[in-house]
């Protein structure tokens, strides 16, 4: 078999796995709350990245912790917070305070007993391979985080195909929202 047909078999494993309810009723929440944020490490802060860019073309007010320009979080505010093995320090004690701050914390890793997994107020599970390859992970022939990352990925543009929907926002919308000056 190709490594790339492996990786896409993988992937469907795995994408099987997620609870697609979860991700619709992520999407209501997101089209319901004050503003976004996200953080996450590593690639998967690149997936969280990846996911604010799409949701501000979607209309929608989002910022990324650790950025410049990023405010204070406050109540009524929703943080998705990603990492594989749900114990990347920052991004738990991030979440952990968000939470004191009355935002509604959204998580996605492989482990819902993680103290990433314990700090969230929505769970989004992705049952993937993670870097530390645990027990009970699922086998994965790619390094690292990188089956985790690519469903991340395409998690999180499922749950962009629904928040588009519910806010009625089509592919011309968002091209307008799309950067222009490069």
């Amino acid at each position: 078999m190709s490594k790339l047909k492996e990786i896409l078999l993988e992937a469907k494993e795995v994408l099987e796995r997620v609870d697609e309810t979860v991700v619709t009723e992520t999407a209501v929440l997101l089209a319901g709350g004050k503003r976004i944020f996200v953080v996450g490490e590593g690639r998967s802060g690149l997936m969280a990245k990846s996911f604010a860019m799409r949701m501000m073309h979607l209309g929608a007010t989002v910022y990324v912790i650790g950025e410049t320009i990023t405010p204070s979080i406050s109540p009524g505010d929703i943080l998705v917070a990603v990492s594989g093995s749900g114990t990347t320090h920052g991004v738990v004690w991030t979440a952990q305070k968000a939470r004191e701050l009355g935002a509604f914390v959204i998580a996605l890793t492989t482990d819902d007993g993680s103290p990433l997994g314990r700090s969230a107020s929505r769970l989004l599970t992705i049952p993937a391979a993670t870097k530390h390859r645990r027990e009970g992970e699922r086998r994965s022939v790619q390094p690292l985080g990188s089956l985790f990352d690519q469903c991340v990925h395409l998690v999180l543009d499922s749950v962009c195909l629904s928040y588009a929907e519910l806010r009625g926002v089509d592919h011309a919308a968002a091209y307008k929202q799309h950067s222009n000056v490069e």
